[in-house]
């Protein structure tokens, strides 16, 4: 979706890597998890973009399966985190997808499985989805998470384990595609007063 009286186009891809490419200079491969669709980037040392793969076929391994999940167990979605710590046993969720997850973990939580576990299964049923995406094009440290999800350590520490490799996120990784895009448009103004300079 384009903003009424935007004078240009960026991809969300390209914005999510140059936020964070910006604020964090070592970061190799974004994650980036958001409420519809999950996406891996690639970056080299210069902090471009080389490789990237994503998942928008389908709401598994993102924020609305998340969502749903939550509903389903009756829980706010901020909680899940605080849940998942709780579990001493992680229910296995064999499927990634919504639609079939949903009666999974109903049907779990009638064979006496308890909440947190559910909740942990839950977490690592993103994070394998998601570990499978990044796996695809290799991931290089150092690893950083982006969008909303990034703030739910459940899912954050499932993916640190299914990677092996620690994973940095900071409390703005919501915001580090709109921060990108921003730096996009401010390196056009400059651009564009250094020609009206030249043309003085």
């Amino acid at each position: 979706m384009t903003m009424p009286g935007a004078d240009g186009e960026m991809s969300e891809l390209s914005c999510h890597a140059k936020g964070i490419a910006r604020m964090y200079p070592g970061a190799r491969t974004i994650i980036d998890i958001g409420g519809q669709d999950a996406k891996v980037i690639r970056l080299n040392q210069k902090g471009q973009m080389i490789n990237f793969v994503m998942n928008d076929k389908c709401a598994a391994g993102t924020g609305r399966f998340l969502d749903v999940m939550a509903n389903v167990l009756h829980l706010d979605i901020g909680k899940l985190e605080e849940e998942a710590e709780k579990s001493k046993e992680a229910v296995n969720i064999s499927s990634t997808c919504t639609v079939f997850a949903e009666p999974e973990v109903i049907s779990q939580l009638a064979k006496g499985a308890q909440r947190p576990d559910v909740v942990a299964g839950i977490c690592n049923s993103v994070a394998s989805r998601v570990a499978g995406l990044a796996k695809r094009i290799g991931v290089e440290e150092t690893v950083f998470m982006s969008g909303g999800v990034a703030r739910n350590g459940g899912v954050r520490k499932a993916l640190s384990r299914e990677l092996g490799t620690e994973i940095m996120y900071s409390e703005f990784s919501q915001m580090m595609g709109a921060y990108g895009a921003a730096i996009y448009a401010y390196e056009k103004a400059q651009k564009q007063d250094i020609s009206s300079s030249r043309n003085l």
